[in-house]
């Protein structure tokens, strides 16, 4: 339980960096999925996921997780 924790605690931090070192830029990539279609976002949200799953499945093999 605690890697989850562990995860979650290190997505806050690189979600917090972004906000407060580009702010700006962070408008600017809100404009962008505003301009996308719906669809667009989900297969964009979908392509995150299968990343991060097969990111997570190379470390356990290496034994790094």
């Amino acid at each position: 339980m605690s890697w989850v924790l562990t995860g979650l605690a290190l997505v806050l931090v690189i979600e917090g960096l972004a906000l407060a070192l580009a702010p700006s830029r962070i408008e600017e990539a809100l404009d962008l999925l505003r301009a996308m279609r719906p669809e667009q976002r989900r297969l964009l949200g979908l392509a995150g996921v299968a990343a991060g799953v097969a990111l997570l499945w190379v470390l356990r093999i290496w034994g790094a997780a």
